[in-house]
């Protein structure tokens, strides 16, 4: 088995890898390591959870342990897709580059624009952004990408999903040709494939797993849920994940749930709560420092369960997640593969138990094409109640409503007027209790009779 001392990393970032506990390099490690040392671009495709942030960061830290920033100019670039997982880049250059005096600036929302001016003015080894944030400095005139000596690109899929691919373009488009490529995704979309052809230069290919494929070491499950009155089906589903959760007893020691809608997630977290369990929300209409409060305590394991939206399903890295629960079946059949990947990382086992409704069969359908394999039924821990039928209430008409507050011997006579009613009501009917009705024609003033002579000389 390859060490990380025979990948001929500087010694100081040895050091702190020795310190922060590793000793073997993963399989998408130890294939894309020597190559970015060597300065080759670098394309690796490999499931989400093998490693692929240390990848790039450990031989960019060994490549620019020699020379020194100059303001404005960052000497190297990462970009990624969400604020959770550029915060996580710079964790992992933290964790990795202490032993060496690298700069690093973190450039992503929900933090003000002035410290993070104040930082690339000092000059920065390793900019660390989202795409959105970055082009944002770059049109006040506050960074230039000129400098930029290795470019890294991480979750390029999930850049594709949120529609960041035009952005990602314009970055390469101002950054020096020469630069060097680091490029990582967990699937090879055919506009991923453009954009590699286009920008990167005889890369090496790093794959060390079938496209979107899940990890051996998760156990998974769907339960098939069919829920009653649609307006009762959303707490019937809740109902039905709590039952799953107290199901795995101590074996569930935390988790994370994934919703499709950031509405369904506060629900979901709010209706947790008021059962008694330990749930906070994540997704990206909270505040950045409300956002990186939760995890931080999600990591730190004072947090039991993690209610989410797909931001938190690329890329997080949280080494112990024992279970993840789709609430949702999600749309798209990659995001499963990122979903679940979020337990079992590292050669851990994991389990992963998705809810699937009627709506939700074509969607399972096209997850199970993807992976390639069946997901196994499991039973759903609420039982089926039999269903009975509400007596239907008895239709009253207005009559019979009449009929049930008048006096008997009032109604009486209302029996025979229902024949009358039928007949055609003409001058001078006559009603049961009384002479004929004296309608215009049946008798006229003695002055309309007149004729107009009698009138003027009457």
């Amino acid at each position: 088995m390859t060490k990380f001392n025979e990948l001929n990393l500087n010694p100081k970032v040895l050091k702190a890898i020795e310190e922060a506990g590793y000793e073997s390099p993963t399989p998408i490690q130890e294939g894309a390591i020597p190559a970015a040392l060597e300065g080759r671009d670098v394309l690796g495709i490999a499931q989400t959870g093998t490693g692929k942030t240390a990848s790039f960061t450990l031989p960019m830290i060994t490549l620019l342990a020699r020379g020194r920033a100059r303001a404005r100019m960052p000497r190297s670039l990462v970009l990624c897709p969400t604020r959770e997982l550029a915060a996580q880049v710079a964790e992992n250059f933290d964790t990795y580059a202490k032993h060496l005096k690298l700069t690093k600036a973190l450039l992503i929302g929900g933090v003000s624009f002035k410290e993070q001016d104040a930082l690339i003015d000092r000059g920065v080894d390793v900019l660390i952004a989202t795409p959105g944030r970055l082009l944002d400095h770059f049109e006040r005139g506050k960074l230039l990408l000129t400098g930029v000596q290795i470019m890294v690109v991480d979750e390029a899929d999930r850049m594709l999903d949120m529609g960041f691919i035009p952005d990602i373009e314009r970055i390469f488009s101002l950054t020096p040709f020469t630069r060097q490529t680091l490029f990582f995704s967990a699937t090879m979309a055919s506009e991923i494939e453009r954009i590699t052809d286009t920008f990167l230069s005889a890369p090496a290919r790093v794959e060390v797993a079938r496209q979107a494929t899940a990890s051996e070491t998760i156990e998974q499950g769907v339960v098939m849920f069919k829920g009653g009155r649609r307006d009762r089906e959303a707490s019937q589903k809740r109902n039905v994940l709590r039952a799953l959760i107290d199901s795995e007893g101590e074996k569930c020691t935390n988790a994370i749930i994934f919703c499709n809608r950031k509405t369904d997630v506060d629900i979901c977290a709010k209706s947790l709560k008021k059962y008694g369990y330990d749930a906070a929300a994540i997704h990206g209409d909270l505040d950045q420092s409300q956002r990186m409060k939760t995890l931080d305590g999600f990591r730190d394991g004072s947090l039991r369960l993690l209610v989410a939206s797909d931001v938190a399903a690329r890329g997080l890295d949280v080494p112990s997640v024992s279970h993840v629960f789709n609430f949702d079946v999600p749309g798209h059949p990659e995001d499963y593969v990122h979903r679940i990947g979020r337990t079992g990382r590292a050669g851990r086992e994991g389990k992963a138990i998705t809810i699937c409704s009627g709506r939700d069969e074509k969607a399972l359908d096209a997850i199970e094409k993807l992976i390639q394999k069946e997901i196994p039924r499991i039973d759903n821990p609420i039982k089926d109640e039999p269903k009975t039928e509400a007596p239907k209430p008895e239709r009253k008409s207005r009559e019979s409503e009449v009929k049930k507050s008048e006096p008997k011997e009032a109604r009486e006579p209302r029996k025979s007027d229902r024949k009358k009613d039928n007949e055609p009501r003409g001058r001078g009917r006559r009603d049961n209790n009384g002479p004929a009705v004296v309608g215009m024609g049946d008798h006229l003033p003695s002055f309309i009779a007149l004729s107009f002579d009698e009138r003027r000389t009457g």
